[in-house]
């Protein structure tokens, strides 16, 4: 159970945007805060890293004030805390190394070269940069479009963009092996 809460907490944040939508055309916004207090609460109970216990108070709070205030924008910023607190968890890393995806690239490679180090500091860079701008349309969505227009970018859209960036520092990864092996 200990390694299935990740997994399902996971799978309800990729599902949090759609469920939100589908939800606010039939309930009020009120209704729609007790999942992600229910979230919250597991994922403080789940954790005992402070970062993680900040989201799950962040969420908590959005919780509360879409619960008290019956309003949904509460529920829509959720995806900008996420954003958040992912920033924060990488750029943290980049002040105090390791980086976050040098940790990652150490799992695979544990006598990772000069080399890698930087580049795992560069990729983690990146999606600091990521984070920053995914935070800042979440935020712009949830203010300023439609719910159809938020659920869309932050349930899908966002996502998609995450995973080319993924699938695109494979690549460049494999190139900058490649360049490595050969010189």
């Amino acid at each position: 159970m200990k390694r299935l809460r990740p997994v399902l907490l996971g799978l309800l944040s990729l599902a949090y945007p759609p469920l939100v939508y589908l939800g606010l055309g039939h309930f009020e916004p009120r209704w729609m805060a007790l999942p992600l207090a229910g979230m919250a609460v597991v994922r403080a109970v789940a954790t005992r890293e402070k970062k993680w216990l900040a989201a799950a108070v962040g969420a908590l709070v959005l919780a509360a004030s879409s619960m008290l205030g019956n309003h949904a924008l509460p529920l829509k910023l959720y995806p900008v805390l996420v954003n958040g607190v992912l920033l924060t968890v990488f750029a943290t890393s980049l002040a105090y190394p390791p980086s976050v995806i040098e940790r990652l690239a150490r799992l695979r490679e544990k006598d990772l070269p000069p080399s890698g180090v930087v580049y795992t500091r560069k990729v983690t860079q990146v999606w600091c940069g990521f984070f920053v701008l995914n935070g800042g349309l979440a935020l712009t969505t949830a203010l300023w479009a439609s719910d159809a227009t938020w659920a869309l970018y932050n349930g899908l859209i966002a996502y998609g963009l995450m995973g080319l960036l993924f699938a695109g520092e494979w690549v460049v990864r494999q190139r900058v092996r490649a360049r490595h092996a050969h010189g």
